[in-house]
């Protein structure tokens, strides 16, 4: 990683941890996989866009309905608990 992909991904991390009011460090606590049957959703707001069959990090579980998850590209946001398969 380059100096300037590094300050980069800090900076993503303390927008998130601002947005989503986020204490402590950032850590992955499993990956899972968006179910390769549902629909491809458009994210927004808080709501992270979706893509079938796409890994995704889990950053917490926040309530029975909602995870917080991290993609590919380092954005966060909430995904449905129903459309995620564990790995």
């Amino acid at each position: 990683m380059t100096l300037k992909e590094c300050k980069k991904e800090e900076k993503m991390d303390r927008e998130f941890q601002k947005k989503f009011k986020f204490e402590g460090s950032i850590k992955v606590l499993t990956q899972m996989m968006v179910d390769p049957a549902a629909s491809e959703k458009r994210g927004g707001g808080k709501n992270l866009p979706l893509r079938c069959g796409e890994i995704l990090d889990v950053i917490q579980f926040t309530n029975q309905e909602q995870i917080l998850c991290r993609n590919s590209q380092r954005r966060y946001g909430y995904v449905p608990r129903a459309v995620m398969l564990p790995l």
